[in-house]
């Protein structure tokens, strides 16, 4: 293969379409904007969301909701979750990940109460609620808060 012969592949590549370039280019004299009108001037064109006048959509909803930047948002694991672990894991949020029950780690792992803990483990997470506590300690567990 030499360099003269090299070429993109299929499709990939997109030639040149010079607008406004005479007759014989298909895109000469108006250059595809039409004749006169708002479009057809430099510049031209509406904003985009612009309704024509009319009182734009988005002006007549409320404002609704509130995103609070500075929240902590925990990965989230019930109790339950955690009895495919053999007895003596020390279950954290690396763990979680790689056994895909945790998809993102987010700020942290925290543990709810939901359904029942058979396996004696050692959990190590952000938060835990009171009831995902007892249950851990019930069933033989350790809990620590990282």
């Amino acid at each position: 293969m030499k360099l003269h012969e090299l070429s993109p592949a299929e499709g990939s590549a997109k030639a040149a379409w010079r607008k406004g370039r005479g007759p014989g280019s298909g895109n000469g004299k108006t250059a595809g904007k039409g004749h006169k009108g708002q479009n057809a001037r430099s510049g031209g064109g509406v904003r985009p969301g612009f309704e024509g006048g009319q009182f734009p959509i988005y002006r007549q909803h409320p404002k609704r909701g509130f995103n609070n930047h500075f929240a902590t948002n925990y990965a989230i694991v019930n109790v339950e979750d955690l009895n495919r672990f053999v007895d003596g894991t020390v279950v954290d949020m690396d763990v979680l990940l790689a056994a895909k029950i945790v998809r993102k780690p987010m700020d942290g792992l925290k543990v709810l109460g939901n359904g029942e803990l058979t396996k004696k483990l050692t959990v190590k997470a952000a938060v835990f609620s009171a009831t995902a506590k007892e249950k851990i300690e019930a069933a033989g567990g350790k809990v620590e808060e990282v």
